[in-house]
């Protein structure tokens, strides 16, 4: 090997990946070869800790909906949780109201205290889109959770599950059962969320979508409002309508209570039931296996916690210390994940 050669191997030693020490790659350059490339040397940084380390003292405002189900009381939970993990962080919580109306007025008094990074969960992401540029236009970013803003100009960040990878992810499910139980011509149900919000279209297009690939469709359909009480509701007509079932999509695992109220009432144990969101009950209910719930597709409330996160990172002008890009992504989406009996223990801390 010539001496040209073992220099050339010695460098792709030094800078070959990402799985490098950070001390070999600050010491890696000597005078005689190439500097680390950023790149590089982001992962160095990463290796010595730097994104967990305090530094410039942030504060982030944050709303979101009232707690009126367990998912979204999560969602605050875990935010406050997040943000008093950080010793550079500083949390303050604005109620949101009743409706997006009240939201806009309690927003407007978050953002006369000036925050660095304001974390919002609207209650309807069009109403508040004109709030979402209002803060960016002040020089205030703006991390859209969940329930996104149809302008892009109006957040720096959104981060989101995936409502149709759910829909996707939940006939799969269905389909691929049907299909191992030799079911012919299955009558499918589908009890969703709120129809006005664009996640719940989301959800359900994924659905039909998918189950269309199968030759499959739904039979009937009811929009609930994520409550046990309005599950209950809808569920009981779901079953009066339809005398013989197959399998049924609930979108939502806390009005999914009521669904399954509905179901012990009237004793219908014919079919099986995918839920929707990752509940702990509804985990535990998987696990037991004692009831017509045999699945649920995640959308978990920890992109709460990422939002913050990610929130304190945006403040202080910093990017994922696992991404070689300085700056934090503009969008991030969660993917759909299928719970079932077989791999439910390993959800169980990220249930609400």
């Amino acid at each position: 090997m010539t001496q040209h050669s073992r220099d050339l191997s010695r460098r792709r030693l030094l800078f070959g990946g990402a799985a490098l020490g950070a001390g070999a790659l600050l010491t890696a350059c000597t005078s005689n070869e190439a500097a680390p490339t950023a790149a590089q040397t982001k992962v160095a940084e990463a290796a010595a800790g730097g994104n967990s380390t305090p530094g410039k003292q942030v504060t982030i405002g944050f709303s979101a909906p009232a707690a009126d189900h367990g998912w979204i009381a999560a969602i605050t939970n875990n935010a406050k949780a997040q943000a008093g993990a950080y010793s550079d962080v500083k949390f303050t919580s604005v109620e949101a109201g009743a409706d997006a109306a009240a939201q806009r007025a309690a927003l407007s008094t978050l953002v006369a205290q000036k925050p660095d990074v304001i974390v919002l969960l609207p209650h309807d992401g069009k109403e508040l889109n004109a709030f979402g540029l209002e803060a960016m236009k002040a020089g205030i970013p703006v991390v859209n959770l969940d329930r996104a803003f149809p302008d892009a100009r109006a957040y720096r960040l959104q981060i989101k599950g995936d409502n149709y990878g759910m829909g996707v992810a939940a006939a799969t499910f269905i389909a691929e059962q049907l299909k191992a139980k030799g079911v012919s011509a299955p009558v499918i149900g589908e009890i969703a969320g709120m129809d006005e919000l664009e996640l719940t279209q989301e959800r359900s297009k994924g659905f039909a979508d998918t189950l269309a690939s199968y030759g499959l469709k739904v039979a009937n359909r009811r929009a609930a409002r994520f409550t046990a009480d309005s599950g209950q509701q809808e569920a009981t007509g779901l079953l009066q309508a339809l005398p013989k079932i197959d399998a049924i999509w609930n979108h939502d695992d806390d009005q999914g209570i009521g669904v399954l109220a509905a179901v012990n009432q009237a004793n219908r144990k014919e079919f099986f039931m995918v839920g929707g969101a990752g509940s702990k009950k509804a985990m535990e209910d998987i696990q037991a296996d004692n009831t017509v719930l045999k699945a649920t597709v995640t959308y978990s409330p920890s992109m709460a916690s990422s939002a913050i996160s990610l929130a304190r990172l945006i403040g202080q002008g910093k990017g994922m210390s696992d991404l070689v890009e300085l700056q934090v992504p503009k969008e991030i989406v969660l993917a759909s994940e299928t719970i079932t009996k077989e791999n439910a223990s390993n959800y169980l801390k990220l249930g609400f």
